[in-house]
C-alpha cells in the first residue's frame, strides 16, 4: 500500500530518511544483510514498511525500512521481517548448491545456527530418563517419562530441546529441504502452533553414556523454527530403537502409504540403504566375515522369505542410486532431483521411466554378487558404469555449454512465440529432454544394441543388454547415433514451437514421426525416415 508519510517528503527529506535509515541498519538491505552503497546504489533502493499497515503497521519512519528494490519487489512476504527470514533461506540453498552442487537440509540449517554441537549426555532408570545439558552451562539434571508404544514396542521420551544438541539423520531421512519451506515460515511466524512434532532417536552405549540426538522426522519443521531464531524444538526421541524399522516406516510413509512427500530419488536411496541392510544381515546369521558376497540376489531374497518382494525393490534401488550418485556421471547436473525446478531440463523421474526402466535388469541374478567383480565384469558393475557412459555420451552431445541454466525450462515455446532470441543450442537441448522425446530415442538405441548382437552373431538376454561389455564398435556406433539425431534440423526449428512442441505429447507421437517423418497431423517433421543403420555412420 502506498505511504502517505512518504509521498509528502520534499527530495531532501527523503534522502535524509534514507540515511538515516542507512545508519540505523549499519549501511546493510533490510533483507538481503547485503552491505548497500549509497552513491552506486541510491537510484536501486526502496523505502517500504516493516510491517504493511493493512496489517497494522504504522505510517511512519519507525516503520521504515531501507531495501535493495529487487529484494523487496521479489520477496514472498509482504512484512519485511518475514521476508528477511526467507530470504536467509534461499542464501543458505545458493551457497549450498554453489559450493557443494547439492541442495541444504537440517544439517546446514543447524550449522549456520550454531546447532548440532554437542552430544546428549543421558542414563535410563526404570521408567524415566535422566539427562543434563551441561555443554550449554545448564547443570540441572532433567528427569523426564519413558513411554512404550503398545504395538512397536519402541521406548520413547518427549522433551524440549536446544538446537545445539539436533542433528540430522541422513540415513533414515535423506530428503532435502526445499524451497516450499517458506511457506511452513509463514505459519510459523504469524504464530500458528506446530501440531505434529520433530521425531529423532538415541541409543545407549556400553562405553559411554552420550550419543547424538538424530532427527528423522519433522527436519522442514524444525528447520523453520530455527530460521525464525527458535533455540528449542520439541521432539519425540526414541530410545535404542530398531534403526532398520525405523528406516522401514520410514520408507513405507514416502511410498505405500503416501504420507511424506518423498521424491523417487529419495525413494530409490531409501531401497539401497535396505538393501545393504539385508546384505549385513545375511552375512551375520551366516557367520560370513563381510567381504564375503559369494552368495546371489536370489539367495538373499530366499532368506528373507517374508519380504521377498520389498527386497527385490530394494536390490533395484540400489542399482539406480549407484548410477545416479555415480561420481563420473554428468547427465546427473541436468536432472532436477526434486521434479519441480524450472532450471533444469530433466527431471529424477524421467530418468527414472527411462533409462532406468529399459536398461537396469528388473529380475534377480542368479550369480554370486561377486562375480567377477575383481576383473571389472560383474554383471551389475557392468550394468551401472554402462548406463553411466550412456549418459555421459547424452551429455556431453546434448547439454555440456549448450544448455543454459540462467535461462532454464520455463515456458520457452511461449518465448519462441513471441520472438525471444533464445541459443539454438539451449533450445534443442531443453526439446530434446522431454520425456516423451528421451523415451523415444532411448528406445532407438536399445535397438542399436540388439541389432549389433544379431549381426555379430551373439546370442544374448535382451532384457539384461547392459550386463554385457559393450565393444568400442558398439560405442561408437551408439555416439554416431546420438550425434546425428542431435544434428536434426526439427530440434532447432522455431515454427514447430506452436506445433510439434506446442504441447506434451505422448511417445507414440515420437515413434511415429522418427518412424516416418511425419507427426500424426501430417505435418512434415523430419526429410526422411530415420534410418537406423545411416545414422549410425560417423558424420562426415
Amino acid at each position: 500500500m502506498a505511504s502517505i508519510y512518504l509521498n509528502k517528503l520534499s527530495k531532501e527529506e527523503r534522502r535524509n530518511l534514507i540515511e538515516e535509515l542507512y545508519n540505523i541498519q549499519s549501511g546493510k538491505c533490510f533483507i538481503t544483510q547485503d552491505d548497500i552503497d549509497l552513491d552506486l546504489h541510491y537510484d536501486l533502493l526502496d523505502v517500504d514498511h516493516v510491517i504493511p499497515t493493512k496489517l497494522g503497521g504504522k505510517d511512519d519512519k519507525s516503520n521504515f525500512a531501507l531495501t535493495f528494490s529487487s529484494a523487496n519487489r521479489s520477496k514472498q512476504a509482504s512484512d519485511l521481517n518475514l521476508a528477511r527470514r526467507i530470504y536467509s533461506f534461499l542464501k543458505i540453498q545458493e551457497k549450498i548448491k554453489t559450493e557443494e552442487d547439492r541442495s541444504s537440509n537440517l544439517d546446514d540449517i543447524l550449522k549456520i545456527n550454531q546447532g548440532g554441537l554437542h552430544e546428549l549426555k543421558f542414563k535410563v532408570e526404570n521408567d524415566n530418563i535422566k539427562y543434563s545439558l551441561a555443554d550449554i552451562a545448564d547443570t540441572n539434571v532433567i528427569s523426564l517419562p519413558v513411554y512404550e508404544d503398545k504395538l512397536s514396542k519402541q521406548k520413547y521420551f518427549f522433551t524440549n530441546l536446544p538446537i545445539e544438541y539436533l542433528h540430522h539423520d541422513n540415513i533414515i531421512n535423506p530428503r532435502p529441504i526445499g524451497s516450499n519451506i517458506a511457506k511452513l515460515i509463514s505459519e510459523f511466524y504469524e504464530g500458528n502452533p506446530q501440531l505434529h512434532i520433530s521425531l529423532g532417536w538415541i541409543e545407549e552405549k556400553s562405553d559411554t553414556n552420550s550419543c547424538q540426538v538424530k532427527i528423522f522426522d519433522g527436519q522442514h519443521k524444525a528447520a523453520a523454527q530455527i530460521l525464525l531464531g527458535v533455540r528449542n524444538i520439541p521432539v519425540r526421541i526414541f530410545i535404542n530403537p530398531d534403526i532398520e524399522k525405523l528406516i522401514q516406516t520410514n520408507f513405507r510413509a514416502g511410498t505405500t502409504l503416501k504420507q511424506v512427500a518423498f521424491d523417487k530419488s529419495v525413494q530409490r536411496h531409501l531401497g539401497s540403504t535396505l538393501y545393504y541392510d539385508r546384505v549385513s544381515r545375511y552375512q551375520k546369521d551366516l557367520d560370513l566375515p563381510e567381504d564375503n558376497l559369494n552368495f546371489s540376489e536370489k539367495e538373499l531374497v530366499n532368506f528373507f522369505k517374508g519380504e521377498s518382494r520389498e527386497l527385490k525393490r530394494y536390490i533395484l534401488d540400489a542399482v539406480r542410486d549407484k548410477v545416479t550418485k555415480h561420481p563420473d556421471n554428468k547427465l546427473m547436473e541436468y536432472v532436477d532431483m526434486g521434479g519441480r525446478a524450472k532450471e533444469k531440463p530433466l527431471s529424477y523421474s524421467t530418468i527414472d521411466k527411462t533409462f532406468y526402466s529399459f536398461f537396469i535388469y528388473g529380475d534377480l541374478l542368479e550369480t554370486p554378487i561377486s562375480f567377477k567383480m575383481d576383473e571389472g565384469k560383474n554383471p551389475r558393475t557392468l550394468e551401472v558404469e554402462q548406463i553411466t557412459k550412456l549418459m555421459n555420451i547424452l551429455s556431453e552431445v546434448i547439454f555440456d555449454d549448450k544448455f543454459d541454466f540462467n535461462i532454464g525450462t520455463f515456458k520457452i515455446e511461449d518465448k519462441i512465440q513471441k520472438g525471444e532470441d533464445i541459443n539454438a543450442d539451449h533450445v534443442r537441448a531443453y526439446r530434446m529432454a522431454k520425456e516423451e522425446i528421451v523415451y523415444s530415442y532411448l528406445k532407438l538405441i536399445h535397438k542399436i544394441i540388439q541389432n549389433y548382437y544379431i549381426s555379430t552373431g551373439q546370442i544374448i538376454d535382451e532384457k539384461k543388454v547392459f550386463q554385457y561389455e559393450f565393444t568400442d564398435a558398439l560405442w561408437n556406433n551408439i555416439r554416431n547415433f546420438i550425434i546425428n539425431l542431435a544434428d536434426l534440423p526439427l530440434w532447432k526449428n522455431n515454427t514447430f514451437s506452436t506445433t510439434v512442441f506446442g504441447s506434451k505429447q505422448n511417445s507414440g507421437y515420437w515413434t511415429e514421426i522418427f518412424g516416418t517423418g511425419k507427426s500424426s497431423q501430417g505435418i512434415k517433421v523430419l526429410a526422411e525416415p530415420i534410418n537406423l543403420m545411416e545414422m549410425q555412420k560417423p558424420k562426415m
